[in-house]
């Protein structure tokens, strides 16, 4: 067992997030997280990566959002907050894309692969030790969760493939490992950029760190929560 040591909420697909006490999962995930993003005349949302629906979108790791309620608020590379009918223009001249837009999200969600992404204590200790220079944090890789599961230096997480594991009041299924891309090593949220890295991860673990999850079961995550793997939390009756 461990507990929870931080949960971020990324409100706008690419871009820098918030950092929360709590939060609420269910079925989509946390909620509100990547709910929207930024699309371009083509049909496209931006990204780190280029895939069917996404194309890699340099420069929006310059930007943050949080939700004020239930409307996203976009901090701008210059410092300017925008929200609502405002944050398209604005968005599009900061990145130099006319014709962009903020998107909600529709049928399909935003997310890469699963619904939760978590990463452990121990994974970052095992990257650091094979990145000597740079600094390893796990805002570099984006999860929801970071689960404390002490000082040993391996991705722990890749042995609960399969599994269940319990965090606070939410139940998850660990589906995959998580494939990375040019994000971790960009200049991130006051962390240099580190251009090794992704290569790093590429030559060491097959592209890949931290683990993808969906929600079993819905319910409240608090920093500081306990987590058991392998145990299936019983249900209220």
């Amino acid at each position: 067992m461990g507990v929870v040591t931080a949960l971020w909420r990324y409100p706008v697909k690419s871009m820098r997030g918030e950092r929360l006490a709590e939060g609420e999962f269910g079925e989509r995930g946390l909620d509100g997280d990547r709910l929207y993003a930024v699309r371009d005349p083509d049909g496209k949302f931006g990204s780190g990566k280029n895939t069917r629906r996404f194309r890699r979108m340099a420069g929006l790791h310059e930007f943050a959002a949080r939700y004020d309620g239930d409307v996203p608020v976009v901090t701008l590379p210059d410092g300017r907050t925008v929200r609502g009918d405002a944050a398209h223009g604005a968005i599009a001249s900061a990145l130099g894309r006319p014709g962009v837009r903020l998107v909600r999200e529709a049928d399909i969600p935003h997310h890469d692969e699963a619904a939760v992404h978590l990463v452990t204590t121990s994974s970052l200790a095992w990257l650091a030790e094979r990145a000597p220079g740079v600094e390893v944090d796990a805002r570099r890789l984006r999860p929801n969760l970071l689960l404390d599961t002490g000082p040993a230096p391996e991705p722990a997480e890749e042995a609960w493939l399969g599994e269940r594991v319990r965090i606070g009041g939410v139940e998850l299924e660990i589906l995959r490992r998580a494939v990375r891309c040019v994000m971790v090593g960009l200049p991130w949220d006051g962390l240099a950029a580190a251009p090794g890295l992704l290569k790093t991860i590429a030559d060491t673990n097959d592209l890949t760190l931290g683990v993808h999850a969906r929600v079993v079961r819905g319910g409240t995550v608090r920093v500081g929560d306990v987590h058991d793997v392998g145990c299936s939390a019983p249900h209220s009756p």
